[in-house]
Parts: structure tokens; C-alpha cells; sequence
């Protein structure tokens, strides 16, 4: 088995981007690499500057450079796709689908890391850059590069490759996972305990659940909430353990449960029902409270 260790650098991040970069390394089982690719490629579309700023290809430097079809890169790249290969990338869905574009369809074997980090430690941060720093992998990256001559830049896709490759091997030799359980956990929806971005960061999900209802309800109806957020959401609410506190957010009830409210003011709770702008969740509360009636 071979594992391509591999990421791109592109003209930016929208649909009609392009990759502007490829490079990938070739690591057989004992993670000496055998095979180094990294080749600049003309895209079919401008380099955006937002991109230039971080990956500081120009268009200049692409003007004469291949297709990306007829690079050594991807033809070697596509002789390797296979199920009995693997395929390591951080931030997979972006540099696959950047292939796909270019008409390649991967048969490789996955693991993500970026997953995979978000599975072995949910409370941490999961960049590429950070986890360099933060795990000592730099520390190590002028021995590998002098070991295979390799000469790389700042902030390009072959620097990143070798941070990746170094990334890999800490987490195969320090976590205790084989490759399959890598690729299980690259499958696998992660499950939060906490929310990591928004109005309630670093707050338990299970808490906003309870106290705020709404918020969560809003949160389930947004058509780019992250999978695995929307995942952790879901567990969450079908092991709650105590009823959701609906409160009123205006009116002169603002602040109250509906349950103290239909103790002092059926008729506005039954006016609010019918009157209030509000989400469906507080509604069908209000609702069974009306219908015991």
C-alpha cells in the first residue's frame, strides 16, 4: 500500500476556482517517502488576490506553467488511485472536490485529519498551521527536507505537505490508531459537548438546550450549519433529561416561562399563540398548554 500525503494551493475558494498547485508525497508503510511532486499548474481562471495573499502564487509565475491534465503530478496521481492506496489530506472535501473540477475522482482509501484531530481532541483547534506549532512538528521540518532535498517556501502546497506528513506520523504513533480506525473516525460524525463558534462559545450544548431553545431551533434551520455541529445538536436534544425553558422575548410578559404566564394570563398566552411572531418549537409548547383546557 502506498499513501499519497497531498494538498493544493487554488485561485480561491468559490465554485469556479481552480487548483494552481499540486503537490503530494509518496510514503510507503514504513513512512520513508519515495515519490516528491509539486508543480505549479495554469488555472482556467484568475488568481484572486484574497488568494495570492496567502499562498503568494501570482499569475506570473503560472503564465507558462501546464495544465493541470498534463502535469507528472496528476498523471502519476491518477496511476495511484486505487482502493488499495491511501490518501491523506487535511480539509479533504476542499482539495478533492478542487480535483474533481480538473475531472479526477478519487478510489482512494481517506483519512482526514482535520476530522481526525476534531475526534481525538474536540476542545483543541484543528488548522494545519496551529497544530504545527503547537505539537512541535516545525521543530522537525529542516531534518525531512534536508533528508530528500526538499526545498519549499512559505505558505505553498508542498510546505504544507510536509507539515501534513509530519502531522500523520504524531498522530499514528501518539494516539495508538491503525489506519482503519483513521478512516473510520474520517467517516464519522464528531460529537461536541460544547459550541466553538457564535453567541454562545464555549458553552455547553446540553445547557443551551435547556435555557435558550430558540437559539437552538435557529440554529437546526440554518441550511449551512456544519454536520457535525448539527450532529452534536440532535444527540443532545434526543438525550435531554428536562424540558426546554421557553421564555417570552418581547411583549409584557418579556423574560417569563409560559408556564408562569398561563398561571396569571391564559388570555394572552392564547392571544400570543395566535398573534406572536414565534419559532414552531415555543408554539407547539404553547399549544399543549392551551389544549388541557
Amino acid at each position: 500500500m502506498k499513501t499519497i500525503i497531498l494538498d493544493t494551493e487554488t485561485t480561491g475558494n468559490k465554485d469556479e476556482d481552480r487548483i494552481c498547485q499540486l503537490s503530494y508525497l509518496v510514503v510507503n508503510e514504513n513512512f520513508e517517502i519515495e515519490e516528491i511532486y509539486n508543480e505549479l499548474v495554469r488555472p482556467d481562471v484568475d488568481i484572486k488576490f484574497e488568494a495570492m495573499a496567502v499562498h503568494h502564487i501570482t499569475p506570473e509565475m503560472v503564465q507558462n506553467a501546464p495544465k493541470i491534465k498534463h502535469t507528472k503530478a496528476f498523471k502519476r496521481l491518477k496511476e495511484l488511485n486505487s482502493p488499495e492506496n491511501l490518501i491523506v489530506i487535511h480539509n479533504a472535501p476542499f482539495d478533492l472536490d478542487m480535483l474533481s473540477k480538473d475531472g479526477f475522482n478519487s478510489f482512494f482509501k481517506l483519512i482526514d485529519t482535520n476530522r481526525v484531530i476534531r475526534h481525538l481532541n474536540p476542545e483543541g483547534k484543528f488548522s494545519l498551521q496551529y497544530n504545527r506549532y503547537a505539537l512541535g512538528l516545525y521543530k522537525k521540518e529542516k531534518e525531512i527536507c534536508k533528508k530528500y532535498n526538499i526545498e519549499i517556501n512559505a505558505h505553498d502546497a508542498l510546505g504544507d505537505v510536509i507539515v501534513l506528513y509530519l502531522l500523520y506520523k504524531y498522530i499514528r504513533e501518539n494516539f495508538n490508531k491503525n489506519i482503519e480506525e483513521l478512516i473510520e473516525l474520517t467517516q464519522k460524525p464528531v460529537l461536541y459537548d460544547k459550541f466553538y463558534q457564535g453567541k454562545y462559545k464555549f458553552e455547553k450544548i446540553r445547557d443551551i438546550l435547556i435555557k435558550d431553545p430558540d437559539y437552538i431551533e435557529y440554529m437546526l434551520n440554518l441550511a449551512d450549519l456544519d454536520p457535525d455541529v448539527k450532529y452534536s445538536i440532535e444527540h443532545h436534544l434526543e438525550n435531554l433529561d428536562v424540558e426546554p425553558q421557553f421564555r417570552f422575548n418581547v411583549g409584557k410578559y418579556k423574560g417569563m416561562l409560559i408556564e408562569d404566564v398561563a398561571e396569571i394570563d391564559m388570555g394572552y398566552l392564547s392571544w400570543a399563540y395566535h398573534n406572536m411572531k414565534m419559532g414552531k418549537w415555543m408554539r407547539e409548547k404553547i399549544g399543549k398548554i392551551l389544549n388541557k383546557l
